[in-house]
């Protein structure tokens, strides 16, 4: 097709597989890879709105793009990890997990959903997390993690809203891939059921499924690898 696909996260485990599963498959004329870790036109820092712009100024001069996926996503950086108690709570830490997890998964839609074709299907995904979910937290802890991904999958309920009115046929979702075997989960894999720790390049096949399943009707929604919906 003449389309074109847009990883954001390009550099991390599963947006790495993601961008190498679509190049490989072939089916969009174009694939943009941006990433932090990129220098020149790919780099990215969704922290940072003038580089979401610069980002999307680049993805516009080309085919629009029918699928764009962030794959970002903030748990631990060095020594500081998800809280166990209310005790650790930080606001700087606080709020470093909403400007990564949420706010700016939320600026990068500001810039790109205007992008994509105002007719046809389209999916915009954004990876978010089971932890996410208000009604299935039986534990506690991990209030900065929790916190943002489910904020993040009200930002997607919304968008998806008013895109609506954009493209009746467009679909922006949230997506929950796993435990996946990289970075983001390596220090937290010990309770892992066996057989539930998925490689990176499977963790990209099962979201690419799921992602060809999606219909119009499922925009707004959350759902996992298996295409199964979570309710937030």
């Amino acid at each position: 097709m003449s389309a074109a696909a847009v990883i954001i996260g390009a550099s991390g485990g599963i947006g790495a597989a993601l961008e190498a599963a679509l190049i490989d498959e072939g089916a969009f004329h174009q694939v943009h890879g941006f990433a932090r870790g990129r220098s020149g036109t790919h780099h990215i820092d969704i922290t940072d709105e003038a580089s979401i712009a610069a980002a999307a100024a680049i993805v516009a001069g080309g085919p629009a793009p029918a699928l764009i996926i962030v794959a970002t996503g903030l748990l631990h950086d060095g020594e500081q990890g998800p809280e166990k108690s209310i005790k650790e709570l930080d606001p700087t830490w606080l709020a470093r997990n909403f400007a990564v997890n949420a706010t700016g998964p939320a600026l990068i839609a500001k810039h790109f959903l205007p992008l994509m074709p105002r007719t046809g299907q389209s999916v915009f995904a954004v990876l978010s997390a089971r932890v996410g979910s208000i009604s299935d937290n039986k534990l506690g802890g991990w209030y900065g993690y929790r916190a943002s991904k489910a904020a993040l999958n009200m930002l997607i309920k919304t968008l998806a809203i008013e895109d609506k009115r954009r493209n009746d046929r467009g679909i922006v979702v949230a997506l929950h891939p796993g435990t996946v075997d990289t970075a983001l989960s390596r220090p937290f894999q010990g309770n892992v059921q066996p057989g539930r720790l998925f490689d990176a390049e499977r963790a990209a096949l099962q979201l690419l499924d799921v992602i060809e399943e999606l219909r119009p009707p499922d925009s707004g929604g959350f759902f996992d690898f298996e295409g199964k919906e979570i309710t937030p």
